[in-house]
């Protein structure tokens, strides 16, 4: 397995820490609206990873998060007349609800306000080894205690100090400090030594990675692109001052979905599509086929062409799979067991899912797949085995892409039907033929 490491910005191959056994951990949403379709792409993209991962031997131990604490649900929480409470589980349900829609393999699951006394612990410990400080009920993180800062985002601490913002009346003593807990008077918040106030978003995933690991350096830390920096460069800098270590061996980050005009999809432009509404306008088929479509490192183009061709392009798998299963079983072959596939064409798919997940070129050997089971069954007389096996190929390699296909085993109703359609066919009463054509073709069995 090869993977791009944004720390060392090229492609390394992969060595986990533990033999035969992968931990990650990926950020997660901050829960005051519902996920748009440029939210699922990270979903999607990660738990691809982990399938693959899984395909190849591995064990893998997937963590993400929930931030459900934030000033935005805060806000809305004080508009609606609410307890945050009931924002962020409106919108987790909502987000799980997404995560079930695309077919995911459920990660490991943590909550801000789970990790409460850790994160108070963790910014304790920072200020006594001197790493923080208190200003008024806040605290910051000294960027400057940390030879290593802008290591991920290969950026210089005196280039970033060129473009700080200077911000007036302000209590850092440095304009790049960042906050690792804010005082607050509204909403929701603890006790500290420092005062009330609830933690900042930088702090959360370094604690939540330290306790679910148990203290270990995990192999993956993983994101959106736009979480290189500050946020993920600011985990590492916190991680540095108490554990030496930089979180993960292997950072990922999975490009932008973007309009044809290049506009970024963000809630705060207000140009969002609903992760929701496209995966129930399109089905959760289509839509992780689109998601995956490109390089997850590239910018990905959401168009209705794009969305066209995804579901040209399933609709011809699924087509040449229902073909093979459903002219196999009429020829007297009986569909029990899909596991015995043909490996030439699924090792060329695993070897391109294995290059930093090259999902191109994986879809490329799918299609390679689909046009020898077409030239089979186009044969007069067909070796089953053949076509069999590279169908069974292309299932296995779905289920790797989080595609879910079911196979069409065909009933005594619909063998009766096929015999009745051949039958009439011969008599040539074609309007009756267009009859049982079209309800065949309505299974799915056509």
């Amino acid at each position: 397995m090869k993977l791009y490491n944004s720390l060392s910005n090229s492609i390394e191959v992969f060595k986990p820490i533990k033999e035969n056994e992968v931990s990650m951990y990926v950020c997660g949403p901050t829960v005051y609206n519902h996920a748009h379709i440029g939210n699922a792409r990270p979903i999607v993209v990660f738990d691809t990873l982990q399938r693959t991962f899984e395909a190849i031997g591995y064990k893998v131990k997937f963590v993400s998060n929930f931030t459900d604490v934030d000033d935005r649900i805060i806000q809305q929480a004080h508009d609606e007349h609410v307890d945050e409470v009931v924002i962020s589980e409106r919108y987790i349900e909502a987000y799980e609800k997404v995560r079930a829609g695309l077919h995911t393999k459920n990660p490991i699951t943590i909550k801000v306000t789970d990790t409460i006394d850790e994160i108070i612990d963790f910014v304790s410990e920072l200020i006594e080894q001197g790493y923080a400080y208190e200003v008024d009920g806040d605290v910051y993180f000294r960027v400057d205690k940390i030879k290593e800062y802008g290591e991920l985002s290969n950026q210089k601490m005196e280039d970033l100090m060129v473009g700080a913002r200077i911000e007036e009346n302000t209590k850092k003593e440095n304009p790049l400090d960042f906050a690792l807990w804010k005082k607050t008077d509204m909403g929701i918040k603890w006790q500290t030594p420092w005062g009330e106030g609830r933690p900042g978003w930088h702090t959360e995933c370094v604690v939540m990675i330290h306790k679910e690991f148990k203290g270990e350096k995990i192999d993956i830390h993983g994101g959106g692109m736009d979480l290189k920096f500050p946020h993920h460069e600011n985990e590492i800098a916190q991680s540095r001052a108490l554990y030496q270590s930089q979180i993960a061996n292997y950072w990922v980050h999975n490009g932008f979905l973007a309009f044809e005009n290049d506009e970024k999809m963000s809630k705060s432009l207000g140009n969002v599509q609903w992760a929701k509404d496209v995966i129930e306008r399109y089905g959760s088929n289509v839509t992780r086929w689109l998601l995956l479509s490109a390089h997850y490192r590239a910018p990905l183009k959401f168009s209705e062409d794009v969305i066209v061709q995804a579901q040209s392009e399933v609709d011809k798998i699924f087509f040449a799979l229902n073909q093979t299963y459903v002219k196999a079983q009429r020829a007297g072959i009986e569909i029990i067991d899909t596991s015995a596939k043909n490996e030439e064409y699924y090792g060329r798919f695993l070897e391109a899912m294995c290059d930093d997940l090259n999902t191109p070129n994986a879809y490329s050997e799918i299609f390679e797949a689909i046009k020898f089971i077409n030239q089979s069954l186009r044969q007069k007389e067909i070796n089953w085995e053949e076509p069999l096996a590279v169908a069974n190929a292309v299932i296995a390699m779905l289920d790797i892409l989080g595609i879910t296909y079911h196979l069409p085993l065909l009933t005594l109703d619909d063998f009766d039907l096929f015999t009745k359609w051949d039958q009439a066919k011969q008599e040539k009463d074609f309007s009756k033929a267009d009859e049982y054509r079209a309800i065949l073709m309505e299974k799915d069995l056509l």
